[in-house]
């Protein structure tokens, strides 16, 4: 292109500017002097969003040529940018071919309109592919993102549900537990209940049994005084014995079988008999009017022994009974012994 430029007839001045040459003898009046130009990629700025080309005010195949190029070289550092901003491989640029679209010009007589168009087309086929790319990444990335929170979600109700059948299987359990307790404890109380009945049952058998073989000592009575009842009239301070109230007279009987051990006077007792059973019990029947037994005799249950009277330390007359364990001293109470035989006063 040098080649065919005029050699300039005069030495340069820079205050004159002389005209110069470019392409096919055209001339530039307006920009100044001539200089070449060749843009990398390092010295053109980054094109953002549509690639723009300055308008030409002039000129011919060669001008529209150099702005041809520099879109070129603009739109392909734009897509290698967008490759990088988008962190995905380069995406491929389609573009017309050079000597087709030289021809297509120089055909037209269009210059820099037709040009324009070119980069125009070549813009918007970059800025769309780059927002299909971009599009298609963030529908990629949204899909990923719902399929991890459906898959979370998932393992979410898998816990819950395993929760549920957990606590389901526990309660049931727990249930079962109980039932099977209360169940066993209402076994046992009517085992023991049973037991408890039956228990009864043989000792009411047991006293019948022993009711035919023991007896109250007086038939028709009135219980004036019981066991340990305190009172100075006693000289142990307390009542030993009990008390059964009855005319003067009235027959006495052997509470059991056994042997008469003692039958006379015994002081503040009375006319006093004393049968030893075979268990060795000692039973005292104090404040005869009248004894009917002599020492070492044997006698039944039921046997007349005495009468009721009033002697010894009395205040009216009655039958005073005790009992002494073994033949020991101190007595115990007539009454409970008396219902340990089937009896009740």
């Amino acid at each position: 292109m040098a080649s065919n430029r005029p050699a300039p007839t005069a030495p340069f001045v820079p205050s004159q500017r002389q005209p110069e040459t470019y392409g096919y003898g055209g001339y530039r009046t307006d920009e100044g002097p001539w200089e070449e130009w060749n843009p990398t990629e390092e010295s053109l700025a980054p094109v953002r969003g549509r690639h723009r080309v300055a308008k030409q005010r002039g000129g011919g195949l060669a001008r529209s040529s150099t702005v041809l190029g520099v879109g070129v070289i603009a739109a392909v550092g734009a897509g290698g940018m967008a490759s990088a901003n988008t962190g995905k491989p380069p995406v491929s640029i389609s573009l017309p071919d050079l000597p087709s679209s030289v021809d297509s010009l120089l055909g037209e007589g269009g210059g820099h309109h037709a040009t324009q168009t070119a980069l125009s087309s070549v813009t918007k086929t970059t800025t769309a592919t780059d927002a299909d790319s971009s599009s298609d990444a963030g529908e990629a990335l949204r899909s990923r993102i719902i399929a991890q929170a459906e898959q979370q979600q998932t393992q979410l109700d898998v816990k819950a549900t395993a929760k549920a059948v957990a606590a389901a299987d526990k309660a049931v359990s727990d249930a079962e537990a109980k039932a099977e307790k209360a169940a066993a404890a209402k076994a046992a109380d009517a085992k023991e209940q049973a037991q408890a009945t039956e228990k009864a049952r043989a000792e009411q058998k047991r006293l019948a049994a022993l009711a035919k073989q023991y007896t109250l000592p007086v038939v028709s009575y009135t219980i004036t005084g019981t066991f340990g009842q305190a009172g100075s009239m006693w000289a142990s301070g307390y009542h030993t014995g009990l008390d059964f109230a009855a005319p003067t007279g009235t027959l006495i009987k052997a509470v059991h079988s056994g042997t008469v051990t003692e039958a006379g006077w015994a002081g503040s007792y009375g006319y006093r008999t004393i049968i030893t059973l075979d268990d060795g019990t000692e039973l005292w029947f104090c404040h005869q009017s009248s004894i009917g037994v002599k020492v070492g005799q044997k006698v039944a249950t039921g046997d007349v022994i005495g009468r009721v009277g009033a002697t010894g330390n009395v205040t009216g007359p009655h039958l005073h009974l005790e009992v002494h364990p073994n033949g020991q001293a101190t007595g115990i109470d007539p009454m409970t012994w008396l219902h340990g035989k089937g009896l009740n006063p």
